[in-house]
């Protein structure tokens, strides 16, 4: 059962009462060498068969320095086995250490952001346990996993290297002490937890939403990927917008052919600007802030070609203002589709209330975008009162649940208090 709130009353004053915590500085048994060659791989990857238990997995990439989402730096840690950190770039194809891992549980935190560029280099998980979705599932609040290390075991573990470029090399030893210490608890983590949602009797739902993740295929490209340029909203014309798509696409190709993030080739706020002067000469390009600058000012060409390409574009070929087909933005539905907006408050209060009857966070009872799917795609409320009726409601909302990707124990505990809500509101 959920825990009560009395108890998590007195968790809370056994938390504000606790001791100072203590810094962990280093690996206990010292930080690893760093494994950069295919034998050396090899013989951890043989090394890991003389392990027991589950083992902890993370990975370190350059986000915000490369246009890739590859890993750069992958540690691994196994009782009986102690630690390791690979540099994936350097160790070769990684077919022996995939045999070894791949068929043991991993332990991660926040699994989908690392699982990605884990499969690109062979690595794929038999089962999975991730701390910090079971932390939001234990409705802990802060889930990172400094304040859950320091939660269980009075440990501050830094995390100052956590933005770095490591796509760097060679690689600081105070990054490398950083990485290891990133596994160095997981495990231990693990354990707790696990205890902690048999407790709560959330282990099912806990195994459901870590095997959902592990077995979610790669996620579909998003259509129109520059509608994100940040502070695309002060762009209002269609032409105007036609070279914000432009720009964006000129800079994705040559972010992509340079393995640099997009933002370091030219920032959104540049894309935006430019879009809105309409430069079409040198001169008037450069006298726009960062286009003047020495790395853009050979660029020039490229920024220019891209906003005559928009600038040649017929009426028919012009973006829409917002973009066609999709469920809009909860925002618009008051105009769109009242009686959907009407449906996402009910339906938001509902998910608040058995949140809190569950003790989880609105968001893990059901995502915000399966409840929007939900209150939009819905349609007419099935006619009656009778049993054949709400059994109809019920039934239509399990399979749109199932559709927008809820797992079982979500539509479980969601799906009759919906259909209820649902007809008492088509009642009012």
């Amino acid at each position: 059962m959920p825990q009560s709130p009395q108890d998590r009353d007195v968790s809370a004053a056994d938390e504000a009462t606790a001791p100072p915590s203590t810094p962990l500085r280093a690996p206990r048994e010292g930080v690893p060498q760093l494994l950069a060659s295919g034998a050396e791989t090899a013989a951890f990857a043989e090394r890991l068969g003389e392990g027991t238990g589950p083992v902890a997995v993370d990975t370190e990439r350059a986000s915000g320095y490369r246009y890739s989402g590859r890993a750069y730096l992958v540690q691994v840690r196994r009782a009986g086995v102690g630690s390791a950190l690979i540099d994936p770039t350097e160790a070769g194809p990684l077919d022996a250490l995939a045999r070894a891992l791949n068929p043991l549980e991993w332990v991660l935190h926040s699994a989908d952001q690392d699982l990605p560029c884990l499969a690109e280099i062979g690595l794929h998980p038999a089962a999975l346990f991730d701390t910090e979705l079971a932390g939001r599932l234990l409705n802990q609040g802060k889930v990172n996993l400094a304040a859950m290390v320091e939660r269980e075991f009075g440990l501050l573990l830094a995390k100052q290297h956590g933005a770095a470029d490591w796509s760097r090399r060679p690689l600081p030893a105070d990054w490398l002490n950083y990485a290891a210490l990133d596994v160095e608890l997981l495990v231990e983590l693990r354990d707790a937890l696990s205890d902690q949602l048999r407790a709560q009797g959330k282990s099912e739902w806990a195994r459901q939403e870590f095997e959902h993740i592990r077995t979610a295929p790669p996620p579909a490209p998003r259509p129109d990927r520059w509608r994100k340029t940040s502070g695309i909203h002060k762009v209002r014309a269609r032409r105007r917008l036609a070279a914000v798509r432009a720009l964006w696409t000129a800079r994705d190709a040559l972010a992509e052919s340079l393995d640099r993030a997009p933002g370091r080739v030219l920032p959104d706020s540049a894309i935006v600007e430019a879009a809105l002067a309409d430069p079409a000469t040198v001169g008037e390009l450069r006298a726009l802030k960062v286009f003047g600058g020495p790395r853009q000012r050979k660029r020039s060409a490229l920024w220019l070609d891209a906003l005559a390409e928009a600038r040649a574009l017929p009426d028919s070929a012009l973006p829409p203002q917002r973009p066609a087909g999709g469920i809009p933005p909860a925002g618009r539905w008051p105009a769109a589709r009242p009686e959907a907006a009407d449906r996402l408050a009910v339906a938001r209060e509902t998910v608040a209330a058995l949140a809190e009857a569950n003790d989880l966070p609105a968001e893990n009872v059901l995502e915000p975008r399966v409840l929007r799917e939900l209150c939009w795609n819905w349609g007419e409320i099935p006619s009656g009162d009778g049993a054949d009726a709400g059994a109809e409601s019920l039934a239509r909302i399990d399979s749109l649940l199932h559709s927008a990707g809820a797992r079982d124990w979500q539509c479980e505990i969601t799906a009759e208090a919906l259909a209820d809500a649902f007809r008492q509101h088509a009642r009012n």
